[in-house]
């Protein structure tokens, strides 16, 4: 059976991802400066969890992927496998975003990036992401040009994530994936192979939702059935259900809306 066999007979790809969750010791100041780095706004639907999104944004769209970030007691070890990626529309953009981020508290990484055209900073929490160098492609995403994903195999994660949700693959090779939404709004979605492997639970990972009306328990099928494994991260009994894909990535089916 094919993958496209695959999912026809699970039914219709009905997953998108609409935002990632973003562990830290301090939600609402790891908030505040995403929130102020990106121009959006911050609000917060519980202790512990600060939400940030464009202001008067009508959740979901795939104009944005939004951010949430949680409060976990565990201090952050490794470098993140996850990241955001930041738009910018000319070099003079660049460079003042990237003395802004600064202002807000950002410092540079050294990530072993070498002599690039990007430039890698961390957050308070020392979350790494990158100021992208102008392109074409990131000119209409907002101000986050892409969440990118470092993996072993991108062309088996292509495969999976293609599978998985109603995202639009743009682009495969041995060194990386790209997907976007199909209304071809909003950040890319991009696997970049990277040597080291996994080694601890990500502190940044993907939520992904079904659409309204949609049966939860079939689109949490579906990864499954595509190699997709179920993950117990401590969650107890919550309406959301935590997987990883093949390579370990965890990953949250939130329930339908």
């Amino acid at each position: 059976m094919t993958f496209s066999q695959l999912s026809i007979g699970l039914g219709g790809m009905a997953l998108r991802l609409v935002q990632i969750a973003m562990d830290a010791r301090d939600d609402s100041a790891v908030g505040r400066f995403w929130a102020e780095a990106l121009g959006w706004g911050v609000s917060s639907e519980e202790p512990g969890v600060t939400n940030v999104e464009p202001a008067g944004f009508a959740y979901p769209d795939p104009a944005a992927v939004c951010i949430d970030v949680l409060a976990v007691p565990e201090p952050k070890t490794v470098k993140n496998r996850v990241h955001l990626d930041l738009a910018t529309t000319s070099a003079a953009h660049q460079a003042d975003l990237v003395a802004r981020l600064q202002d807000l508290g950002a410092t540079p990484a050294d990530v072993g990036q070498g002599d690039v055209s990007w430039t890698v900073l961390a957050d308070p929490e020392g979350n790494e992401f990158c100021v992208q160098a102008p392109w074409p492609g990131g000119r209409d995403t907002g101000p986050v040009a892409a969440v990118t994903v470092d993996c072993a195999d991108p062309r088996a994660m292509a495969r999976f994530w293609d599978q998985a949700m109603d995202w639009t693959l743009h682009q495969v090779t041995g060194d990386h994936a790209v997907l976007r939404s199909a209304r071809g709004v909003g950040p890319y979605l991009q696997f970049l192979r990277t040597p080291d492997m996994k080694t601890v639970k990500n502190r940044v990972h993907l939520d992904l939702r079904p659409y309204p009306g949609d049966d939860q328990a079939a689109e949490v099928a579906r990864p499954r059935a595509l190699g997709a494994t179920d993950i117990d991260l401590g969650q107890g009994d919550v309406p959301w259900t935590c997987l990883a894909d093949p390579e370990g990535n965890e990953f949250d089916v939130l329930i339908p809306r």
